[in-house]
């Protein structure tokens, strides 16, 4: 007998046994008194070495990520590791990619190892049909999961994003407030982020009673992505006769091959190319000039990742939704 049995007989979620155990006062008397008979009727003793949740810890906290390659992932990595090391939990890595087989398979693997949580990284985890987000309501009916950068509504997940839609927006703002006319967006995702971003640089047109162009919106695969082929493929547009005077991008790679670009064709950055990317990373100083870029507080949604799966594991009630604000961090790649 374990928290998943309790669970599955009392009719209660796995947060909703823990917060009984661990004698939270945010349970009705009703429910407290179903999980108790329950507990009694079984003869359940919970293991008194055992942290957490009260019974059966590993004391280990699942890590999923699509690619651990990726610069703004492997950070994320870093962080949450960190966070989770400084409380005395071990975390298992999973490198899922983003086929939805592999991803539920993932998962399968964390529960097979009784991790205590997950943390999956990106709106990649969830799939716009609700058929396909079955894996990830399985999980968290058996343990608590938290989505960075991703929201799905759902008991047992809790979601912990920026607001890239009104942070893209603002940069897209600053560069119609530079001056700068034909804003080329260049992006590398689709899913839940990825759209939200895209809107955002529709709004900024929008407040100005600018209609967007079809041309200047250019989705560029990530499976693509280096600095060079980045900067070949404006080389390209540049040669079949697009014009522009600015690039807002939704990653600090593509705003670095931007850069490039720039170089290649001799052109002033920021008097003839103002050039914006995303997550402010490293990669932002490893550019002449250095990039202006969203900051999308990383840091900070890792450390409300690790604080919110803390909270579950002990029975507190947690935000099932929080969103951050974004900063724009302004370089050398930008007028103003």
């Amino acid at each position: 007998m374990n928290i998943y049995d309790i669970s599955r007989r009392a009719g209660v979620s796995i947060a909703t046994v823990s917060r009984v155990l661990n004698c939270s006062p945010h349970v009705s008397q009703k429910t407290k008194e179903r999980v108790l008979a329950v507990i009694e009727e079984a003869g359940y003793v919970p293991n008194a070495f055992a942290r957490g949740l009260g019974l059966n810890s590993m004391q280990t906290v699942g890590l999923l990520c699509p690619n651990a390659a990726d610069p703004y992932l492997s950070q994320a990595l870093t962080y949450l590791e960190r966070g989770f090391r400084s409380h005395g939990y071990d975390c298992l890595l999973a490198c899922t990619g983003k086929e939805l087989e592999a991803r539920a398979a993932g998962v399968k693997a964390m529960k097979d190892r009784h991790v205590d949580g997950l943390v999956m990284m990106g709106s990649t985890f969830v799939e716009t049909s609700e058929r396909g987000n079955h894996y990830l309501r399985q999980a968290a009916s058996t343990m608590p999961v938290v989505l960075l950068n991703g929201h799905y509504p759902c008991e047992n997940v809790y979601c912990v994003l920026c607001d890239d839609r009104r942070a893209t927006a603002e940069a897209a703002q600053f560069l119609l407030d530079g001056g700068r006319k034909r804003i080329l967006y260049l992006y590398h995702s689709r899913n839940f982020s990825g759209k939200h971003k895209l809107q955002g640089y529709l709004d900024a047109l929008e407040s100005r009673g600018l209609s967007p162009d079809e041309r200047l919106m250019r989705y560029y695969s990530e499976d693509k992505m280096s600095v060079v082929q980045v900067r070949d493929f404006l080389l390209e547009l540049d040669a079949e006769g697009l014009r522009f005077d600015a690039v807002l991008t939704s990653e600090d790679l593509l705003g670095v091959g931007a850069v490039k670009y720039a170089r290649a064709k001799g052109l002033s950055v920021p008097g003839d190319l103002s050039i914006v990317g995303y997550n402010n990373s490293h990669l932002c100083l490893c550019s002449e000039p250095e990039l202006t870029s969203v900051d999308n507080k990383l840091q900070a949604l890792c450390a409300h990742c690790v604080a919110t799966m803390l909270g579950a594991l002990q029975g507190r009630v947690m935000p099932q939704l929080t969103v951050f604000a974004a900063d724009l961090v302004r370089r050398g790649s930008t007028l103003g």
